[in-house]
């Protein structure tokens, strides 16, 4: 089946849910109905908000609705995995729309290839990332005091479709994250390419190479599972 990819741009939180709710019943649907359909790799950035996950923990948002009207950020309640993260301009939020029985992939399977794209991407960059075992995400200086997180990554399945996906900072104000347990985390910081390389990092190019690396990902591990 086809694998596309769509940017969105910068789009308003509420609006991207919709269309991905969209793309992501339309393939359920084609799939149960023996019909065509295509796979989607969505790229965006939003502005300020704050989305909470459907096991997220209310207090991890240290604002009241006033303080978020005042720094113009808003939040939403939301059917992924995982806490409380922030997105924002400046941060690469990927939304793959896909059905892993095709990659042959489990959702624990997929979300280690979501967190290896952006550990390639980052070293692209000359930034070394990895993982820390129990969290998800991709993270910095694993296993010590100044242990931080570059990207979230909260899933939805169901039918074996995903929608939701990762944020990975690139240029994103961090000031945000000071609201927040992030994740859930009351003692680890965030970062961004930006922060790490003292350098603005150019989002299109960001996209392609994270596009590169997913597609990369994907096929190689679809080709193992024909051979």
């Amino acid at each position: 089946m086809e694998l596309k990819t769509e940017n969105w741009g910068l789009i308003p939180y509420a609006a991207a849910w919709e269309r991905q709710t969209a793309l992501f019943d339309e393939l359920v649907a084609a799939r149960q109905a023996g019909r065509p359909y295509v796979n989607r790799l969505v790229f965006c950035e939003h502005p300020p908000v704050y989305t909470l996950g459907r096991h997220g923990k209310a207090g991890n948002l240290l604002m009241s609705e006033e303080q978020l009207r005042r720094i113009g950020a808003e939040l939403f309640h939301i059917d992924r995995g995982g806490d409380i993260t922030f997105h924002g301009p400046g941060q690469l939020v990927g939304y793959p729309i896909l059905h892993l029985e095709e990659y042959g992939l489990g959702l624990k399977e997929y979300i280690h290839r979501l967190e290896e794209a952006v550990i390639r991407v980052c070293a692209s960059y000359g930034v070394q990332a990895g993982r820390v075992p129990g969290a998800t995400g991709v993270w910095l200086d694993q296993g010590t005091p100044s242990e931080r997180k570059i990207c979230a990554i909260g899933v939805r399945s169901s039918h074996f479709v995903t929608m939701h996906g990762f944020a990975l900072n690139v240029n994103t104000d961090l000031t945000f994250f000071r609201h927040i347990h992030p994740c859930g985390f009351v003692d680890k910081g965030v970062t961004s390419l930006r922060q790490e390389t003292g350098c603005e990092t150019d989002m299109a190019e960001v996209t392609e190479r994270m596009e590169a690396a997913l597609r990369e990902l994907l096929a190689g591990h679809r080709a193992g599972r024909c051979r």
